[in-house]
């Protein structure tokens, strides 16, 4: 029999990591479309000493594993900044979840975004300046209005790969959602009712999540027809 009693017993946990899983997502996904964008951009300029550093950067954090970059920003490069550089204390595991997710999601976004530019017609560019616009003015303007409808589907997809991938925070003692069902689950040696519960509440935000982002896609896609 699965005692869900525990989780009424631990309940203010279980909420407090829903809480934590949210702003981690919530944070990591804003913070990564300013990396993202600045990446893409950068990869998409024509100038080798601007290319080069943003090809380094998505290489590094795609093609090394999550948990890792976590564990060596928490426990190397942050400490070894703020204590040896800044003479500070070191940051605490909320604040390296909120950069090493940030960091990682950036990597990814950078790809929708170099994608998503390439694929508006040169044209459109040619057009825009033209008539007087600046490259500046063009992109802003006419280029990542469209692109942003076509990367929409994919940065959905990659919000919600960020809101599962942040349990992995729960290495360094970050109480979000996995955290929880791990501490009620060796408090109490329930197994079936924490990480059920756990399950659910992920699958909650992610159904929420596609809801949101489904949503988006019919408007925009409205917006076409009547423009």
């Amino acid at each position: 029999m699965i005692d869900w009693s525990v989780i009424s017993d631990y309940k203010d946990l279980f909420i407090r990591g829903f809480i934590t899983t949210l702003e981690l997502t919530v944070v990591a996904v804003l913070v990564g479309m300013v990396i993202g964008l600045i990446l893409g951009l950068m990869r998409l300029s024509g100038k080798k000493w601007l290319m080069l550093p943003a090809q380094v950067y998505v290489d590094l954090f795609r093609g090394t594993p999550l948990l890792l970059q976590i564990l060596a920003i928490h426990f190397a490069v942050l400490p070894t900044l703020f204590q040896d550089v800044l003479g500070l204390d070191a940051p605490e595991a909320m604040f390296s979840s909120f950069v090493a997710l940030s960091l990682n999601a950036g990597a990814y976004i950078a790809e929708i975004f170099r994608a998503g530019i390439q694929s508006i017609e040169k044209g459109q560019m040619e057009a825009a300046r033209s008539l007087g616009m600046t490259y500046g003015q063009a992109m802003r303007l006419v280029i990542l209005p469209q692109a942003f409808k076509r990367m929409l589907p994919p940065l959905g997809n990659e919000f919600i790969a960020l809101l599962k991938d942040s349990s992995l925070v729960t290495v360094i003692a970050v109480n979000d959602i996995t955290y929880a069902a791990f501490t009620t689950a060796k408090n109490t040696f329930e197994r079936w009712a924490p990480y059920l519960t756990a399950a659910v509440m992920y699958l909650i935000l992610t159904l929420i999540l596609s809801r949101v982002v489904f949503y988006l896609e019919r408007r925009l896609s409205t917006s076409n027809k009547k423009g």
